[in-house]
C-alpha cells in the first residue's frame, strides 16, 4: 500500500481535494561508523512515516556494515556518480540528489567524514552532496565514533564548524560500544 502524501504548503491536512500532494523527500547519508549497522532499521522506521520518500547515499566504508539487499530504497554510492555522467549535458548525481531532497540526515557521521565536511573536502558522492547542499533546507547530522575519538579536542571544533554552516546536530548517546568501551 502506498503511504499517503504529506500536505503541500497552504493545503489544510484534512482537505480531501483530488490535487496530487507532494511527497517529502529525505536523503539519508551513511558513513563508515559501526553504527551503520542500523541503516536497515533507520530506513524501515522512516518508511513508516506517511508521505516520506527515502533515498540513501553511502560511502564505500559504510558498505562494510550493512547488506545492501536489506535496504528497500534506492542506494547510491561513488560508482553511480561516475556511471551516470558521460558528457556535458548529462545529469550530475550529487546535484540531482541535492535538488531532490527536502531534508538530509547523515546517520551515522563518522570521524573521517566529519573532518572532511568541516574542512570542505568533497572526494566522494556523499561529501559532494553535502558540499553542494542548499543551505535553506535542513541537514541533520548524527556523530558516531569511538569515545576516544569523540573526546579528542578537534572533534568539538569540527562539530561547531558544521553547526556554523547551519546544520543541526543530533547528539551522541552514552552506551556500551561495540569495542567494549562505554561512553558517548
Amino acid at each position: 500500500m502506498e503511504p499517503i502524501s504529506l500536505p503541500e504548503s497552504g493545503i489544510p491536512a484534512g482537505n480531501s481535494s483530488s490535487v496530487p500532494q507532494k511527497k517529502f523527500h529525505v536523503l539519508v547519508g551513511v558513513t563508515g561508523s559501526v553504527a551503520a549497522l542500523k541503516l536497515p532499521l533507520l530506513v524501515a522506521e522512516l518508511l513508516k512515516i506517511p508521505g516520506l520518500e527515502v533515498q540513501v547515499v553511502t560511502t564505500e566504508r559504510a558498505k562494510h556494515f550493512f547488506n545492501a539487499q536489506e535496504i528497500p530504497v534506492t542506494l547510491y554510492g561513488d560508482e553511480e556518480e561516475w556511471q551516470l555522467w558521460k558528457g556535458r549535458s548529462d545529469p550530475v548525481l550529487h546535484i540531482e540528489l541535492r535538488r531532490w531532497a527536502d531534508l538530509m540526515v547523515v546517520a551515522p557521521l563518522d570521524a573521517n567524514t566529519l573532518a572532511k565536511v568541516a574542512n570542505g573536502i568533497c572526494d566522494n558522492l556523499l561529501t559532494c552532496v553535502i558540499r553542494a547542499w542548499d543551505l535553506s533546507k535542513p541537514l541533520l547530522f548524527c556523530p558516531a565514533m569511538n569515545t576516544a575519538m569523540w573526546e579528542h579536542p578537534i572533534t568539538a571544533r569540527q562539530v561547531e564548524q558544521l553547526k556554523g554552516f547551519g546544520y543541526s546536530e543530533i547528539p551522541c548517546v552514552v552506551k556500551k560500544l561495540v569495542c567494549g568501551d562505554e561512553g558517548q
